[in-house]
C-alpha cells in the first residue's frame, strides 16, 4: 500500500493534471458536452497505454541504448528538476507550453486527444524517464503490478479531472490555479533532487 501511494504521489506530482486544465478547457470551448465527455474519456486511455508501453518496454529501451539505470535517474532527474522549477515560478503555465502553431494544428483534429493532450501535455519527458526507472527498480512483478494498478488509477483520476475541468477552473479560479502549480513545482523539485542525488551516487560508486 505505501508503494502504490508513493508511487501514484510521484506520477501525479510529474504529470500535473492540474496543470493541464486550462489547456484542455481551450482547446474544448467550441466543443459540446458529448465531444467534451468524449475527448477526455480518450485522452485517459490514450495517457494509460503510453505509460504501460514504456513502463513495460523499460528494459528493452534501456538495453537498446546501453543506458545505465543510475544515469537515466540522473538526467531524468535533471529533466524533471527543470520543469518543477518552471511551475514553482511560474514561468511556465501548461495553456503557453503548446505554441500557437500546434494549437491551430489541433483546432482542424477530429481526435485531439492523443495528441497534444495524451502525449506530449501529459505523458512528457520526465513522466517517461520516471516510468522506465521505476521498472528497473522494482525488478519484481508485485511491485510491477501495484505500479501497474498506479497507471490505471491515475488514468481514471485523469479522466475525472478532465471531465471536472470547467468546474475546477471556476473553484480555484486563476489565482487558485497558480498558486497549486507552484505547489506542485516544489514537489516535483523534491522529487527530482532524489533522483539526482541517488543517481549520481550510484553512478560514482559503479565508477
Amino acid at each position: 500500500m505505501s508503494l502504490f501511494i508513493a508511487v501514484l504521489a510521484s506520477l501525479f506530482s510529474v504529470v500535473n493534471p492540474i496543470g493541464a486544465l486550462p489547456v484542455y478547457t481551450s482547446m474544448t470551448d467550441s466543443y459540446t458536452t458529448k465531444e467534451r465527455n468524449r475527448t477526455a474519456l480518450h485522452t485517459s486511455l490514450y495517457f494509460t497505454m503510453i505509460c504501460l508501453v514504456f513502463f513495460l518496454g523499460g528494459s528493452f529501451i534501456l538495453s537498446f541504448f546501453g543506458i545505465s539505470v543510475p544515469a537515466l535517474r540522473l538526467a531524468g532527474g535533471l529533466v524533471i528538476l527543470n520543469s518543477g522549477y518552471s511551475l514553482l515560478n511560474g514561468k511556465v503555465i501548461r495553456s503557453e507550453a503548446i505554441n500557437d502553431k500546434v494549437k491551430a494544428e489541433a483546432k482542424t483534429k477530429e481526435d485531439i486527444s492523443f495528441s497534444p493532450l495524451a502525449m506530449p501535455l501529459l505523458s512528457g519527458p520526465g513522466s517517461i524517464s520516471l516510468l522506465i526507472s521505476l521498472y528497473a527498480i522494482h525488478d519484481s512483478w508485485d511491485k510491477r503490478g501495484i505500479i501497474i494498478g498506479v497507471l490505471f488509477t491515475l488514468g481514471l483520476i485523469i479522466y475525472i479531472m478532465l471531465l471536472s475541468a470547467p468546474y475546477i477552473a471556476r473553484l480555484l479560479g486563476e489565482a487558485g490555479m497558480k498558486a497549486v502549480t507552484r505547489i506542485m513545482g516544489f514537489i516535483v523539485m523534491a522529487i527530482a533532487c532524489e533522483y539526482i542525488v541517488s543517481g549520481a551516487m550510484n553512478l560514482i560508486n559503479k565508477h
